[in-house]
């Protein structure tokens, strides 16, 4: 009687871990996280919707690193010396240059390290950053538009005829 106990509990926990695993597959993130504060209130809408900047200018990386980057402290030091020296988060941007200190950006967008995402892949397919990223030259603080998970990413990749081969993305 008690074996049959133990095990009708072990095939509930056993259901309920594939339950979460398969609601976990397709489910966003925690939307409550998706727009931390800032340690500079950078506006993508001033920068790149207003002045139309485009992505590669400031995530130079994009095409050469896995990671796109955040642009360092000096380039945009290079416009600011110019332009809106007396506004307050100007003013933030240039004491992290005056002290020799990276800005402390909180990352928005961020993959496990188990996954293997080329942005430079992406690019030369002519896949536009807001795919992923969301129009963010109309928001003027950055959130994440989606989950980015695996679930999501497999349909986007099937939506395009891509590769949903496990090589593709897990090395």
């Amino acid at each position: 009687m008690r074996a049959t106990g133990v095990i009708i509990v072990l095939g509930i926990l056993g259901i309920a871990l594939a339950a979460g695993l398969v609601i976990n597959y397709n489910l966003p993130l925690n939307m409550g996280d998706a727009s931390p504060v800032q340690p500079i209130a950078f506006s993508h809408q001033l920068h790149a919707g207003d002045y139309e900047m485009p992505c590669l200018f400031c995530h130079r990386y994009t095409g050469v690193s896995r990671s796109a980057g955040i642009p360092d402290v000096e380039l945009c030091k290079n416009c600011h010396l110019f332009v809106g020296r007396d506004k307050p988060e100007v003013k933030k941007l240039m004491g992290y240059w005056e002290r020799r200190e990276p800005i402390p950006w909180v990352k928005v967008h961020d993959l496990p390290d188990h996954a293997y995402f080329p942005h430079k892949m992406h690019i030369n397919a002519e896949v536009a950053c807001q795919v992923c990223h969301g129009d963010v030259a109309s928001m003027a603080k950055i959130q994440r538009v989606a989950s980015l998970k695996m679930g999501w990413c497999l349909n986007c990749h099937r939506s395009n005829n891509a590769s949903i081969d496990c090589w593709t993305c897990h090395l």
